[in-house]
This record gives C-alpha cells, structure tokens and sequence, in this order.
C-alpha cells in the first residue's frame, strides 16, 4: 500500500525556514524533479490493501544520500535521524528525531525498483547537470572499464573447502540428519597443519593437508546428498559444493565464492593488484564532466562493451555522441551506430601538424576519466560492492554514477550562489562609493 509525503506545511516550525537555503543539499533537493519518481514507482504499490509502505521520496533520497555520503544502509538510517538537511532533502516538512524507517527496508525497496528505477534514479541525476551546460557537451566523451569488486575474501582452495565443510555441518545439526563422522579432532590438526604454509619446511605438509580436506569435504558432500533425499531446497548449494571440490587449479569457469558464485577473477595488468573478484564495469563520462553511462558487464573484452554502452545513453538522454575516445583496450571498431570511435595510435603521414595536436590534446582529456573512476571507487562505494547477485552489481554501479553526477550538480550549485554573493557585493561597494 502506498503512503503519501504530507504536503501541508507545520503550524508551528517549518524545516525550510530553519535552514541555510543557500546549503547545496537544500538547493539539490529543490532541483531533482521528485514527482517523476512517485509516477513510476507508484504502480509497484497496492493502493488498498497492506500496510502502508513508506513515502517514495523518502526512500529514494536514502539511496541517494547512502551513495552520496559514502554510508551503509545502518548508518544512512541513523544520520538521517540527526541531519535536519537529510530530512529537508527527503520530503520533510518538519524535524523529526525517530529514525525514518528500518534499514532493511532499504533492500526491499531496491528490489521493489529493480534495475529500471536506478536507471530512473541516473536519468535524473543526468538531467539535473544538464540545466547548467551547453548542448554541445554530448559531441565528444570518453569511456573505460575498470574492475567492480565484491565483497568476498582473496579465494584459494583450501578457503572454499573449509566452508563447504562448515557449511555441511551447520545443515546437518539444523535438520538432526544422521552423521557417519564429524571429523571434528581430524579438522583441527588439519587446520593446524595449513599454517605458516610459505615457510619451506611447512610447505609439503600444508600441501597434503589441503588434500585431505578437499577429500574430507567431498565425503561430507556426498553423504548430505545421500541423507537429504529427493525432497529438498539444497539443489543449487550442493551444485555449488561439487563443482568447487572437482575444479582444478587451471579449470575454467571457477567459483571464487560460495554466496556469490557469479564473481569473475579478472587482470587489468596492475602491479600492485594482480588479480581483482568482481565484475567489470563500463563509464562514460562527457567533456565536461558528466557521467552519461554506467554499465556492469562480466568479464567481457572492453570492445565489445562499447555498443550496449552507448545504447545506454542514447535511452537515457535522447542524444548520440558523436566522437566517443578510449585506451588502445577498445581496438577493433572504428565507428558504432553513427558514432566514431578513436583510440591512441601512431600519426598519419597525411595529418597536419594542426590534426595531430588535436588528436594529441583529445587523448590527453581522455586521461581524466581516470581520476572519476577513482573517486566513484573511493567516495561513491564502487570500490566494493556489498549488493548481492548480477541485479547488486548494476544497481551499485548505476548509484555510484547517480551520486556522482548529484554531487557535481551540487558543486555547480555552490559556485552558482558564490558568484552571486560576489555580484552582490561588487554592487554595494560600487553604490556605496558613488554616494
């Protein structure tokens, strides 16, 4: 059921006449076109029946403020009790110490939304930066990969077969199933033995150790199987079990981890992080600073995440790019639905001086698509993804965007106000000199 923000201002104190109106968060929440979202999201409520469910502002300003701050799905809930701007810019009419909501509401409303309504959420964000640029800022962008990892431990073999073992035996004393052996003496000596394994007299022993706890596992496995019979909702767990016990160092497709088993193990050729567990993640950013589109791929090549990339802006803006630059990682395609592809390459004999300084002056732009990958990771939450599944992974990329782009907008906001006061001033003394 569907609950409605209260429109009609306090008798007593109102929340906007309390604040600093020329706060970027308060000017923020008066540019976001908030009745676009209640429009979507409002047939994914029963109008007459249920509990009446959170007001929708509400709920998507958590999920902005979360991506905005840097702050988990607890911490969003908490602070927004304490900051009189968080309840400003979700709706409030008046100052209220409770806490908005449980925070697990956040996941059901993310699930409610889906993946289409954070894409609504990343239009808006795109729209609202929009209103301060020109209309050429679609003609030229830049685009990268970069590696989206999830919340999962470094994987190695001996890791997964001690949680399918733990794993058995927390299903095993839950369902009271019969038990040949527990193996719990075994396991400690075993556990012991696989410590300090890269002392080189330790190293045959932690060898043969992980052997015996992948045949211990295989055994625990098997015997579940036997016990649980034709009747249970363990099918996918157990698929998940064997194929970690059969795969080999070298197998391809390998599962890094239990609860994601979707994660990929990829190299993006860095020194100082060989291997990163996750997904890839595809941004285009605008000459001017805006992000147009984020996309969460698996591990495919960086040319063949141009297209459905460019498709993604294309839906969410209404425009085309015209030249779309990137790293010699997208070699292969010159040009994409009307669109030109350029990557870094050696000087035509034909070019000009003036045509290789051009070129020379574009790449050298591209570079800063590099430092808005790094802030999506270190402010934004895309560093690590805590959002579970394929749908977490696109959702925590289309966020981090989103929050971006706001609080660039924000930014803008600032400068905007900033100028004004200078304005403002200049005049006073001007006036005041001439009297």
């Amino acid at each position: 059921m569907i609950k409605q923000t209260k429109s009609r201002p306090s008798l007593f104190s109102n929340l906007s006449d309390m604040l600093n109106q020329s706060h970027p968060l308060y000017k923020l929440a008066d540019e976001i076109d908030w009745k676009k979202f209640d429009s979507a999201f409002e047939p994914l409520y029963c109008h007459d029946n249920g509990r009446p469910g959170k007001p929708i502002r509400l709920m998507c300003g958590l999920l902005i403020l979360k991506h905005l701050r840097n702050l988990s799905d607890e911490s969003v809930v908490e602070q927004w009790s304490e900051n009189a701007y968080f309840q400003y810019f979700c709706g409030m009419r008046e100052f209220s110490p409770s806490m908005p909501c449980a925070s697990t509401e956040l996941v059901h409303f993310r699930n409610r939304i889906g993946c289409k309504g954070i894409e609504l959420i990343f239009q808006e964000s795109i729209r609202v930066n929009n209103k301060n640029d020109d209309d050429k800022h679609h003609d030229t962008a830049f685009i990268d990969s970069t590696v989206q990892e999830k919340n999962v431990t470094f994987p190695t073999d001996a890791k997964l077969h001690k949680k399918i073992v733990n794993r058995v035996l927390g299903i095993v004393r839950r369902l009271g199933l019969p038990l040949r052996q527990s193996y719990k003496f075994v396991l400690k000596s075993i556990y012991l033995d696989q410590r300090f394994r890269n002392h080189p007299r330790n190293r045959n022993k932690a060898l043969k150790a992980d052997r015996k706890l992948r045949t211990i596992a295989g055994r625990l496995v098997r015997e579940l199987k036997r016990n649980l019979g034709d009747s249970h909702n363990y099918d996918e767990l157990l698929k998940i079990f064997e194929a970690i016990i059969l795969q080999k160092r070298n197998s391809k497709n390998k599962i890094y981890s239990i609860h994601e088993p979707e994660v990929q193990c990829i190299s993006k050729g860095k020194e100082h992080k060989k291997y990163e567990f996750g997904n890839k993640v595809s941004i285009i950013r605008s000459s001017t600073g805006i992000i147009l589109g984020a996309m969460s791929f698996r591990n495919e090549y960086d040319g063949h995440t141009i297209e459905p990339a460019i498709e993604q802006v294309e839906r969410l803006t209404g425009r085309k790019i015209k030249i779309l630059a990137g790293d010699r990682g997208y070699r292969g395609k010159k040009e994409i639905n009307g669109t030109k592809i350029m990557i870094p390459d050696v000087p035509k004999r034909t070019d000009t001086r003036y045509q290789r300084l051009k070129k020379h002056k574009l790449f050298r732009k591209r570079a800063g698509i590099e430092p808005t990958i790094g802030h999506l990771k270190s402010d934004h939450r895309l560093g690590r993804n805590f959002y579970k599944g394929v749908t977490g992974d696109s959702v925590n990329v289309l966020l981090a965007a989103a929050a971006y782009n706001f609080k660039r907008a924000m930014k803008a906001l600032l400068w905007l106000i900033e100028k004004i006061s200078e304005t403002l001033l200049c005049c006073h003394a001007s006036l005041k000199m001439a009297f």
